[in-house]
């Protein structure tokens, strides 16, 4: 499974209304990037909970977007666990972009990034993981979900587990990788990933309620084989 859309994609849960909106004739390209850009802020565009800017690099100017931030004008930034994102278009600046970095804002320079717009893509926790399973009709283990997703396509589900990486503010989503000590890494089985728009740290444990989609493809060659969308967490 490719990590995170740029993971994109991005990435749950119902939504709150995206800033961001692919044209229907252009896919969402989203490389997932572990590197780092850094900058002089040139401009400063604040949007809905983004935080739009222009920035002043070696390799020349560049447009990134970050979750909403009291970024200033001519502070140095760093752009961390960015996305490339290709033909992207902003209602709310009414505009296009052919290239941006859509990723986090590092608490060092610029701002005093609000908590939101600091969490960063971290390493997948390989931790011996044992979490109970969820109880009720629709409680699943993460490896029922991986393997059984054809016949739970479309059907929502229940399923307790640990936070192993999380992603926040991608594509108007929170992106969260959750294992429960079920399934095993030779066939993915031992991860899930999720969307959704609650916020979530690395190391909770969480039910996720959400409905599962098989065969998602976000374009440029994103596609995901089980993914659950749409979810809720309780602690």
């Amino acid at each position: 499974m490719k990590k995170l859309l740029a993971a994109a994609l991005f990435l749950a849960f119902p939504l709150a209304p995206t800033v961001w909106a692919a044209t229907p004739a252009v896919a969402a390209s989203a490389a997932a990037a572990a590197g780092v850009v850094t900058g002089e802020v040139l401009e400063v565009k604040d949007v809905d909970i983004y935080t739009y800017l222009l920035l002043k690099t070696k390799d020349g100017e560049t447009r990134a977007a970050v979750s909403k931030a009291p970024v200033k004008k001519g502070a140095k930034v760093t752009i961390e666990n960015y996305s490339v994102m290709k033909n992207f278009e902003s209602k709310a600046l009414k505009k296009t972009f052919p290239s941006i970095l859509f990723g986090n804002l590092a608490e060092s320079g610029g701002a005093a990034a609000a908590p939101h717009a600091t969490v960063a893509a971290k390493a997948l926790d390989t931790t011996p993981i044992k979490v109970p399973k969820a109880t009720g009709a629709n409680a699943r283990t993460v490896a029922e979900i991986v393997t059984k997703s054809a016949e739970l396509k479309d059907k929502p589900v229940q399923v307790r587990g640990k936070v192993v990486k999380y992603n926040a503010g991608i594509m108007g989503k929170n992106w969260i990788h959750l294992r429960d000590g079920s399934g095993a890494a030779a066939n993915g089985s031992d991860d899930l990933l999720v969307t959704t728009n609650a916020e979530a740290k690395l190391g909770d444990v969480v039910t996720v309620s959400g409905v599962v989609r098989v065969d998602k493809d976000f374009g440029s060659g994103y596609s995901y084989k089980v993914i659950v969308e749409d979810a809720k967490l309780q602690p």
